[in-house]
């Protein structure tokens, strides 16, 4: 890793710990989860490890063979894990594991969602490729 990756990834976390730090800290004192701090944690967290993997906080954009092929097995797993985190998420806030008695409609049609995109998705492509 060259110095100027090593600033940046280093002022990338430095700036994820203060906003994340701020959001933790305003949860603690006064009860209150902001979600705009709560994206742009996030936001912030997925920049360092971009310039980690690539350099870059958009993430690689010259790719060669390998950092193709990275970024193809990469989104698939992220696919699937996504998909686990949100299952998990749903039935850990409902504190139900009923789908009939979840009042969450709008995260269960999401957790549903996730099923579905890969799968349609494979298909739309499939047809682009076939004639």
């Amino acid at each position: 890793m060259d110095k100027t990756r090593k600033i940046m990834a280093i002022g990338t976390f430095f700036f994820f710990i203060i906003v994340g730090g701020h959001s933790l800290y305003r949860w603690i004192k006064y009860g209150i989860i902001e979600g705009g701090s709560l994206f742009i944690s996030f936001v912030i967290l997925s920049w360092f490890f971009n310039i980690l993997t690539w350099g870059d906080h958009n993430g690689g954009n010259d790719k060669d063979e390998l950092g193709e092929h990275i970024t193809k097995q990469s989104a698939k797993v992220s696919y699937f894990v996504l998909m686990i985190l949100a299952s998990l998420v749903l039935f850990i806030s409902e504190g139900e594991s009923n789908l009939n008695n979840i009042e969450n409609i709008p995260l269960l049609i999401v957790v549903c969602l996730t099923f579905v995109t890969l799968p349609i998705t494979e298909f739309i492509y499939s047809k682009k490729y076939r004639l």
